[in-house]
């Protein structure tokens, strides 16, 4: 793995884990083992730069696994639980879902700058658009498929955090078992 590869992994890893306020450059710098020089090299403007390329990473990671999934499967329905199915199985056995969510780094942007909020916001565009043109190449609507979309992304990144938090699978299991109900083209009356 290149240098600016590595320090974006592991920036990742490290914003998910402590936030982005709670990193700081040098801690980056040693678990990196680059000195500040190389850092400026790759990433300029600094810690912020770091970021959004740490956001555009995730993006690129996230939609790639959710498109893989949902092309695999016929329906919404079976994408959406072999999706919360192998997060279930990735918290049950590495202990983590961290790769998965980027809730963590978002839910502290409002004070960052407005090239932080474009990428986090393009993260979660991404996701809906998938479940979105999945929707709507099963028939349903453009005013149900993307009211759906926008609950299945809010539900599924809020039960990932809430496992998370309570380091605990039964928030994804309980979205597992309550969200394909929504997932037939008689659950919306939009």
């Amino acid at each position: 793995m290149d240098t600016k590869s590595l320090m974006i992994a592991t920036a990742t890893n490290l914003f998910q884990q402590k936030g982005y306020k709670s990193v700081d450059l040098s801690e980056i710098l040693k678990a990196c083992n680059v000195t500040k020089g190389a850092l400026y090299h790759h990433f300029p403007n600094g810690k912020e730069e770091l970021l959004i390329a740490c956001l555009h990473a995730l993006n690129d990671t996230i939609t790639m696994e959710i498109e893989g999934v949902f092309s695999e499967h016929l329906s919404t329905k079976e994408a959406t639980q072999s999706m919360i199915n192998t997060l279930i199985h990735n918290l049950e056995v590495e202990g983590t879902i961290s790769g998965y969510t980027f809730s963590s780094i978002v839910s502290e942007m409002a004070t960052v700058s407005e090239p932080v909020h474009k990428a986090c916001s393009a993260l979660y565009e991404n996701i809906q658009d998938i479940f979105y043109t999945k929707l709507e190449n099963e028939g349903f609507g453009n005013e149900s498929a993307s009211a759906i979309a926008l609950l299945m992304t809010a539900s599924i990144e809020g039960a990932m955090m809430l496992c998370l938090t309570k380091k605990s699978t039964d928030p994804l299991k309980t979205i597992a078992r309550l969200l394909p109900s929504l997932l037939t083209k008689n659950s919306l009356s939009t």
